[in-house]
């Protein structure tokens, strides 16, 4: 399905979910622009005049009008405010507090930084917030980075016509996406950190002034500030505990530029309904035991595990696969060992290791579950 609409796809009196922004280009008479509709990127840029509207707040708006429908380079579509939307994030489960805040420090223009276990859905939800809101979504892996540089440019060897060695700095996405920003005050950026705490802390020191009212950062190769513009928000991801190896200590200054949420794992009930929406091959009895035996995992005390929901969803693909389909429930202790045993160390068989540990808790609530049925 095309990610993009057709003027063919609008019509005036059409009603439509979009997200506005602060229209900088003030001489367009118009105080709110966004570039979504339902999702989708528009045609051409959505205009609204409407006082009440709340930046990066959903809301439905009718078209009113569609302006010079035949160019592809000019006109707008008008729309005309029906009302605000609840804040919501499809395909990912939110607890709805923490949903609230998110939507306070997203209206605010706050980073953020989002502090869970490994594997509860930190990337999912960013995506799906950038998604919903219109956002480009810029996605960086800080496990990558060892100098401060690293953030905007990396040092690349290469051979020259000549064949004679050349050292050339490389944009990251990062330092690309804040160019892009400049050139498209109109369009909205969010730049995903991920595992945040994976990289020196000395390096991440070069992104203070960046997530601060300072708003710049040094251009490694232009060696000079770089101003952050306004439409770009920054979300940061971060795994903490003794159980994660490679990763650094967040210093209060550090974690003072972020408006701090911690997530965790979804509800067993929640975790089974996203399950059964990306695989509605399988029955329900059989998502519910997956998920209830990770929830044994994850919450028993001898073990402290991290389970990812990533674990419960490849357990998901092998009982739906054809080779398995036929004896899902008694394939269920053998997937477990590789999707659930698999993610810890040592073997499922030696209950000296974290594996072994990890089995003994899925063997007790698999034998609970058939004692039960």
């Amino acid at each position: 399905m095309s990610q993009k609409l057709s003027i063919e796809d609008l019509s005036v009196g059409a009603v439509m979910e979009t997200t506005f922004w602060a229209n900088p280009v003030e001489e367009s008479g118009f105080r709110f622009r966004a570039t979504h509709l339902d999702g989708k990127r528009a045609p051409k840029v959505v205009l609204c005049d409407d006082p009440r509207i709340r930046p990066g707040v959903p809301a439905l708006v009718k078209i009113t009008l569609i302006k010079r429908p035949e160019r592809d380079d000019r006109g707008a579509i008008v729309v005309e405010l029906v009302r605000h939307q609840d804040f919501k994030l499809e395909g990912v489960y939110v607890d709805p507090v923490i949903a609230k805040k998110l939507q306070v420090l997203l209206e605010s223009g706050q980073n953020i930084l989002l502090d869970g276990p490994q594997g509860c859905g930190k990337t999912v939800l960013t995506r799906t917030i950038a998604k919903n809101l219109g956002y480009e979504f810029v996605f960086f892996n800080c496990g990558a980075v060892v100098e401060a540089a690293d953030f905007l440019a990396t040092l690349h060897l290469r051979a020259d016509a000549s064949g004679a060695p050349v050292t050339d700095f490389v944009k990251t996405e990062i330092l690309r996406c804040l160019e892009e920003a400049h050139e498209h005050s109109h369009r909205r950026y969010l730049v995903f950190l991920d595992e945040f705490n994976r990289c020196p802390e000395p390096a991440r020191n070069a992104l203070m002034p960046a997530l601060d009212s300072t708003r710049k950062v040094f251009h490694p190769i232009r060696n000079s500030f770089l101003d952050i513009p306004d439409n770009v928000l920054f979300v940061a991801a971060v795994n903490r505990g003794q159980q994660f190896s490679g990763t650094f200590g967040i210093d209060a200054a550090q974690l003072d530029r972020f408006a701090p949420l911690q997530v965790t794992y979804p509800p067993i009930a929640e975790e089974v309904k996203l399950l059964m929406q990306r695989h509605p091959e399988l029955s329900k009895g059989i998502v519910e035991d997956v998920v209830d035996v990770a929830h044994a995992v994850r919450t028993a005390p001898e073990l402290r595990a991290s389970l990812s929901v990533r674990a419960t969803d490849e357990a998901c693909i092998y009982l739906k696969h054809p080779l398995f389909e036929s004896e899902q429930r008694k394939a269920l202790p053998e997937v477990m060992k590789s999707s659930f045993c698999g993610r810890f160390s040592g073997f499922w068989d030696d209950p000296s290791t974290d594996a072994g540990a990890v089995w003994l808790v899925v063997e007790k609530a698999v034998a609970e579950k058939e004692k039960a049925s």
